[in-house]
């Protein structure tokens, strides 16, 4: 409140209050003094005082201590004694907090939410595992994927037959060994289940130096890049409703994860592809569409009503969770979004990512995708982790080209 009250002279009311995220209602509303709220009159059939301390002391006795208020009532009752109704027993007794559950309720701990910034490829990674679907019912393939979640460039998968701590372990190992991930540069970002809140997962993982995080229990949207890459595979025309063994899983998978990371044109990220994104080819790309659509407004001006096209940059900045900003003055929290950041969609249902790759509860961010190992390489061994690839700089010849 008090920071819209220092802005809006020199900026105004509404731009000061677009910069801090508060609706313009809500400060006026605020603005206006709170009324107080008038004192419940006692109803005029409510028990004296003196009469629901009787009551209490009935309730507290020796012989009614252990008893219901309905067992109590129908017990005075039968000895020609009537206190007060079943439900005025209730209520003396709530006022006084001595309503409960009389068995111990299971608290649950209060779970601090993941808030996970990438600002460039290889600083935070998602991974998670879906089932495939086997050739009779009960029968499954398990799917490890890791994703970039700055560039959504597939970086490391693995088909297996089952969900085993030791297979999560080799790939991740194998995986940052691939990406030349050193200590200190790498946040692993997964859900809780059994795979990955493991033993020998958290070991590896402070061997070599990543932190991990995990979703909040029973929260859905808190690993949205994985469940949204779920999405686009489980969508594609080609995804059989069930594999006939697993090596028809790998071998979809290859042609797949290819597709994914080096021809997806990925919404979130400019229509580039995850490729494109994690090995630093960007500007580049987008340079060159920009001249094409230049060279076409040139062609026919009168075809763009207003100016020349822009090309999209891409974001700058992938958020799990995009933190909130609260006021001090106020108890209302509103979403803060930094700047160059696009929000994506926060509703219960994703649309297709392979129409909008955006997942819920994150924001908009630039999808990567890589080269995929051999189909040979597939069979001979089911871990598949996308090397590091130099970033190749055009010398300045070649960039007149």
């Amino acid at each position: 409140m008090s920071a819209i009250q220092q802005l809006a002279p020199h900026v105004g009311k509404a731009a000061a209050c677009r910069a801090l995220g508060m609706p313009r209602a809500s400060w006026y509303r605020r603005l206006q003094p709170i009324a107080s709220l008038a004192a419940r009159p006692t109803p005029a059939r409510a028990l004296p005082l003196a009469e629901r301390q009787t009551v209490l002391q009935h309730l507290h006795s020796e012989r009614f201590r252990d008893q219901a208020p309905a067992e109590v009532f129908a017990t005075l009752l039968d000895e020609g004694i009537f206190l007060c109704s079943v439900s005025t027993m209730y209520r003396i007794l709530a006022a006084n907090g001595e309503v409960r559950e009389r068995r111990d309720q299971l608290r649950h701990p209060e779970y601090k939410k993941p808030e996970l910034l990438a600002t460039a490829p290889n600083q935070v990674w998602s991974w998670d595992i879906t089932k495939l679907l086997g050739p009779v019912k009960w029968t499954y393939y398990y799917l490890y994927v890791i994703l970039d979640i700055f560039s959504r460039y597939v970086v490391g998968w693995m088909v297996a037959d089952g969900e085993s701590s030791q297979l999560a372990q080799r790939l991740i190992a194998d995986t940052c060994e691939k990406q030349l991930i050193v200590p200190g540069q790498l946040h692993l970002h997964a859900d809780r289940g059994t795979s990955m809140t493991s033993k020998p997962v958290a070991f590896l993982l402070a061997d070599l130096g990543v932190t991990k995080t995990h979703s909040r229990p029973q929260v859905s949207d808190d690993n949205p890049y994985s469940e949204s890459q779920f999405k686009t595979l489980k969508y594609r025309p080609g995804f059989p409703d069930r594999f006939g063994s697993i090596q028809d899983a790998r071998a979809f998978c290859q042609p797949f994860f290819r597709w994914y990371n080096d021809e997806h044109h990925h919404s979130a990220i400019a229509l580039l592809t995850p490729a494109m994104l994690h090995y630093g080819r960007a500007e580049e790309v987008i340079q060159r569409r920009q001249e094409v659509l230049q060279d076409a407004y040139a062609r026919n001006p009168e075809r763009f009503v207003r100016a020349c096209p822009k090309s999209q940059p891409p974001p700058t900045a992938a958020w799990i969770n995009p933190p909130v900003l609260t006021t001090a003055s106020e108890g209302n929290a509103h979403s803060f979004m930094p700047t160059g950041v696009s929000k994506s969609l926060t509703s219960s249902a994703d649309r297709n990512e392979s129409s909008d790759d955006r997942p819920r509860n994150a924001l908009k961010i630039p999808a990567r995708q890589g080269g995929i190992c051999a189909l040979t390489k597939i069979v001979a061994s089911p871990f598949h982790a996308e090397p590091r690839q130099p970033v190749l700089k055009p010398t300045s010849e070649e960039s007149r080209h």
